[in-house]
């Protein structure tokens, strides 16, 4: 059992107040997240006007008594104040004291929307504390508050007697269902003293039915953030770990300084301690976590890194505002085991990084800075951890110079140490793929360029761009060690090389109307040259590993993914963008591209470890073709394709397909289709054609919906994964439970998971507990 919660921010404190109760009460004494107390707008009666402040009062008799400076009315009492609305039967009001006392049919209407209705309301002190009999509020957003009476004194305590808060309202819809949830209570007591809130007898409410009752209920008060004291503890059960409970205690020294104490207590590992400590600063901030156990039970993780008596992690952060423009900090966690954050939910990440930084950003520089070692979590031998890199440094900057109509100036550099003890190698199909080599490497990288925009006769749009790039790498293998099948290490290597870019893009952009239809066609062209043979300027390639040419980068001019690969030679690329918009809402786009390889060495016919560039479609003088398409041919539908073309088959080389149609009454279905041809070049042994097909419909019960998805791999006629999910929504509950399944070609093969989630929603939040 896990419990969450999603806080959006709320203007009234009771929904967070409410919801918490409710969730505590579902639990029967399982705590959860912070909720606040205090059942009218924040500063409500501060916020009135000062005692003696003009009144504008209409009423069917009106009375003013100048030795007293006393006001009463009779009738329909109608009373302005400074934007608050106030309506009565009868109404008294001593301008001198501040006190106003209205009975009869009371409306107090804000300055935000809330309305009030009470029978009598007395106000006295300057506004400061206030009786209400008979309360009912009704928030702008719907929810309701009432209480038999209500007592509130701003510098002591809020106290409701015979209370209700319910985000729903009435919680009956137009069909008469009831529908939402509602929390009760005896006896509401927020001490703003002891910063707690005191509940007795609370009960809950779902569907109009009870389904949970506490005798008494005590809650700090989330109201004062940083109260020295305990704050909502929290239950869950997990497997390897047993039931657990978490008492967290937080303790405020000064006002920047906070320490958290966070014991759990498990019935399968033991006892686990956290603490935390942060330090808040004019110009930043420093904290540190540490927690540890020593697990009664270690076989529970049998067979994985985290099979050991004692575990525990260590993580600091710091974040400065060092000078104008500028920021420093670092981030750094060290662990017994590379699992132990993520089976103790400290952390769901795959890694964590270990850096000192230092950051510039102004309107035309930035620059950044990073001393950097990576971390795998999960489980991970050493071995594994040992083929991470550490980046000594990893550095890049960006400048421009605005010209005006002269164009544009752009300077670029990054600067990249890598460190690695072992080398980093996966075989997939029988293919090896080595992500980074054993030893130690420096890449520098400095490129400026220049390009403006021209707009000649007939409306075509020229681009000019000049540029030269500079690397400069050094290689060392380090220590001798076994390299990857079938792939030799690389030499040591010190490489000069310098890239002179020109290019010229074209663009011709043809608009049409037709009363309130658009047609946008644009032809583009574009002619690139890189003058350079050298396209693995990186000597090893460690950030270059993934290009799939399709109609986002048809028309880049370099379009490797890092500093470690570059394209050379002569190209050009020519296509066109074609985008329809129509009266009646519908809309299509399409792209279409090619790229040909003119002269020089073609940068995509060079191979690396990585396989980066193999079979991408631009090895050949010609590339693949490259089509892509969006549309909605009528409301509710959406559809979308991607396409590479071989032109020389011509064969489809890989091609996506998608679709989603919303039909009235909230009926959803959907598919995507996915293919891709065997390779064996970059390991694909087989074709790959994967179809996914989804669906949501409600059902014949009000609020009730289903929803499922299979996926089915078509080449092989297998099976491969469904889900499933039953659940009811009215808006301010939910109740469901979902299942999921995988066939024995899965990445997670022939498994099964289920799941239960009650949720308790109000506006802007959301309360749950997750089975």
């Amino acid at each position: 059992m896990k419990f969450e919660r999603r806080d959006r921010g709320i203007p009234l404190r009771l929904k967070r107040l409410g919801g918490a109760l409710g969730i505590a009460l579902a639990a029967q004494g399982a705590l959860v997240a912070p909720a606040h107390a205090q059942f009218l707008p924040e500063g409500f009666f501060t916020r009135l006007p000062e005692p003696g402040a003009p009144a504008q009062v209409e009423a069917n008799t009106l009375n003013y008594d100048a030795i007293s400076d006393v006001i009463s009315a009779t009738g329909r009492v109608v009373m302005n104040y400074s934007g608050y609305v106030l309506a009565c039967d009868s109404l008294v009001y001593d301008q001198g004291s501040g006190s106003v006392t209205c009975s009869g049919n009371v409306q107090i209407r804000d300055t935000q929307g809330t309305v009030y209705e009470a029978e009598r309301i007395e106000v006295t002190g300057g506004m400061k504390e206030a009786f209400i009999r008979s309360l009912t509020l009704t928030t702008t957003d719907g929810a309701q508050i009432t209480a038999h009476d209500a007592r509130f004194s701003e510098t002591l305590e809020t106290v409701l007697t015979d209370a209700s808060y319910s985000p729903c309202g009435l919680c009956i819809d137009e069909k008469g269902n009831r529908i939402g949830w509602k929390v009760k209570a005896a006896k509401l007591v927020q001490n703003n003293e002891t910063k707690v809130v005191y509940f007795e007898q609370p009960r809950l409410e779902v569907l109009g039915m009870p389904v949970a009752w506490l005798p008494w209920l005590w809650l700090p008060d989330p109201t004062s953030k940083r109260n020295t004291g305990f704050q909502l503890p929290s239950v869950d059960y997990k497997e390897k770990l047993g039931g657990r409970l978490r008492v967290p205690y937080f303790i405020g020294i000064g006002e920047d300084t906070d320490i958290l104490l966070a014991p759990q207590l498990m019935t399968r590992q033991g006892f686990l301690m956290a603490a935390s400590w942060q330090q808040r600063f004019d110009y930043g901030t420093v904290s540190f976590e540490a927690s540890g156990l020593y697990q009664l039970d270690p076989g529970a993780f049998a067979g994985t890194v985290g099979e050991r008596d004692w575990r525990g992690a260590i993580e600091s952060y710091g974040h400065f505002r060092v000078a104008e423009d500028w920021t420093a900090g670092w981030n750094y966690t060290v662990f017994t085991d590379a699992a132990y954050l993520d089976d103790y939910d400290f952390s769901n990440a795959g890694r964590v990084i270990n850096e000192v930084y230092a950051t510039h950003l102004s309107d035309d520089f930035f620059v950044d800075v990073r001393l950097q070692e990576f971390k795998q979590l999960g489980d991970v031998t050493e071995a594994t951890q040992n083929q991470q890199a550490l980046t000594v440094p990893n550095a890049r900057s960006s400048s421009y110079l605005d010209l005006g109509a002269n164009g544009q100036v752009r300077l670029d550099a990054t600067m990249i140490g890598v460190l690695r003890e072992e080398n980093s190698y996966f075989s997939y199909g029988g293919e090896p793929y080595v992500f980074g080599y054993e030893g130690q490497k420096f890449h520098g990288t400095a490129e400026a360029s220049w390009q403006n925009q021209y707009i000649l006769p007939g409306g075509l749009v020229a681009t000019p761009f000049l540029g030269i790039r500079g690397d400069i790498t050094n290689y060392d293998d380090g220590t001798e060690g076994d390299p990857p099948a079938g792939m030799a290490e690389p030499l040591d290597e010190l490489l000069f090389n310098a890239t002179p870019i020109a290019a010229m893009d074209v663009r011709w952009p043809l608009m049409a109307t037709n009363g309130a239809d658009s047609h946008l066609l644009e032809p583009i062209a574009q002619l690139v040259w890189r003058g350079s043979d050298t396209t693995r300027v990186g000597i090893t390639n460690d950030n270059a590993h993934s290009f799939v040419l399709d109609d986002t980068n048809i028309f880049s001019y370099n379009r490797f993914t890092g500093s470690d690969r570059q394209e050379t030679g002569l190209r050009a690329n020519i296509g066109a963008r074609y985008l329809a918009n129509f009266s009646r809402g519908q809309w299509l786009e399409l792209i279409a591209g090619q790229s040909f390889h003119l002269a020089g060495v073609n940068a995509m016919g060079v191979a690396d470890e990585v396989n980066t560039g193999v079979s991408t479609g631009m090895g050949e003088d010609a590339s693949y073709l490259v089509l892509g398409a969006r549309g909605s041919p009528f409301a509710g539908l959406v559809l979308g394709a991607k396409a590479q073309i071989d032109v020389g088959g011509p064969t489809i080389a890989r091609a996506g397909l998608g679709a989603d149609y919303a039909i009235g009454n909230g009926f959803r279905v959907g598919g995507d289709y996915i293919y891709l041809p065997a390779d064996a070049a970059t390991g694909v042994t087989q074709d790959q054609h994967e179809v996914t097909v989804r669906a949501g419909a409600p059902l014949p019960l009000d609020y009730w919906r289903v929803e499922g998805s299979t996926s089915w791999d078509l080449a092989t006629s297998q099976w491969l994964e469904s889900t499933g999910r039953l659940y009811y929504d009215d808006g301010f509950f939910l109740a469901g439970g979902f299942v999921t399944a995988t066939g024995s070609t899965h990445t997670n093969p022939d498994s099964v998971a289920f799941g239960m989630s009650l949720k308790l929603k109000a506006p802007g939040a959301e309360f749950g507990i997750g089975f």
